[in-house]
């Protein structure tokens, strides 16, 4: 297994720090960026200048209307780009071989097709450039970019038949794996019975807590409270030493003997060399790296969390306050320390 070198590691923020900070305002804003992640790791790291998009044409010479899409907001300039945009880029579902806008117009039998023609108009809105909006939209409509990524014997929350299923490879020693705790907290919450969480480990080589905190949480999985220890471990990121672990678990009122033997057991150990091995096949370039729905949450682009599942629903991105008011605080509870007891 290919292992990442130290000397090469490079953390780059890129908006996760800046989204946390937005997320006390806009706390279900949600985009993600990559920050811990390694030069030599075997991702692409540039456009595919191919793009998503159908043989290039002429600009549009009369902008385009929608039904279903309002451009009123728009400037003459993001109308003329969006039409040109949306009369070029194919429609997202395979058996529809035109023109998103032309998906639209003719009300072909493809539903998503709407709903990529607001996110390019989003994207225009926001002043991307239409180099970066035909990749964006090749990343996030291309049904080659599925991946099928199995996610049986996996700590998991939400419900299995939920219609959005996240899948998040994280390092228990990564900073900004820390930091999108909460960001996936805000999804599970605001939309309640919609979404699943699958948890998969992916530790770098140069963490060297990572694994056994892995390991720690999976054996307390094995006593129903894997994700009251994966927010444990990831609150108290700086406290993974063996003898730290040892006392989460009294924390958590574990079989001790019991969680300390699941820990060493072959199929806690097999569970992380899958998720990594896993890992190395989607060439992961750094974690967190989230999949949704099989499609991989572009975090240097800063893509929206919340708004990639809103999307994914067909419903408007939440915003402050905007949570159901029925829905359940998604977090598990993180243990009051003991008394007589703090991290060291």
């Amino acid at each position: 297994m290919e292992q990442l070198s130290e000397k090469r590691y490079t953390s780059t923020a890129l908006g996760i720090a800046a989204q946390l900070v937005r997320s006390s305002i806009v706390a279900l804003a949600g985009a993600i960026s990559i920050a811990c992640r390694d030069s030599s790791a075997r991702g692409n790291t540039g456009p595919d200048p191919a793009g998503e998009t159908a043989q290039p044409t002429a600009a549009a010479s009369v902008d385009v209307v929608l039904p279903g899409v309002d451009s009123s907001a728009m400037t003459p300039r993001e109308r003329h780009e969006w039409s040109s945009l949306v009369l070029e880029l194919l429609a997202p579902c395979p058996n529809v071989p035109v023109s998103v806008a032309q998906c639209v117009q003719e009300g072909r039998a493809c539903a998503t097709c709407g709903q990529a023609a607001k996110w390019v108009a989003h994207l225009v809105r926001d002043g991307s450039s239409k180099e970066q909006i035909r990749h964006a939209y090749k990343q996030r409509f291309d049904p080659a970019g599925v991946r099928p990524i199995p996610v049986d014997g996996s700590p998991s929350r939400g419900p299995e038949d939920a219609p959005v299923v996240i899948v998040e490879f994280a390092d228990f020693e990564c900073p900004h794996c820390r930091l999108a705790v909460s960001l996936l907290d805000s999804v599970l919450a605001a939309h309640p019975d919609k979404v699943r969480l699958i948890y998969k480990s992916y530790t770098l080589s140069f963490h060297q807590r990572g694994e056994p905190a892995a390991r720690a949480a999976l054996a307390a999985g094995l006593q129903g409270k894997f994700w009251e220890m994966e927010h444990l471990l990831f609150d108290r990121q700086e406290h993974l030493e063996p003898s730290d672990l040892d006392r989460y678990a009294v924390l958590l009122r574990l079989d001790v003997p019991k969680w300390k033997a699941d820990m060493d057991s072959p199929g806690i150990r097999e569970r992380i060399e899958h998720d990594h091995t896993l890992g190395e096949d989607l060439k992961l370039k750094g974690t967190p790296a989230i999949y949704i729905n099989g499609r991989e949450l572009d975090v240097e682009a800063d893509e929206s969390l919340e708004g990639r599942v809103a999307a994914e629903l067909g419903v408007a991105p939440h915003a402050t306050g905007d949570a159901p008011a029925d829905a359940v605080d998604a977090s598990p509870p993180t243990p009051p320390v003991a008394s007589g007891s703090k991290p060291r």
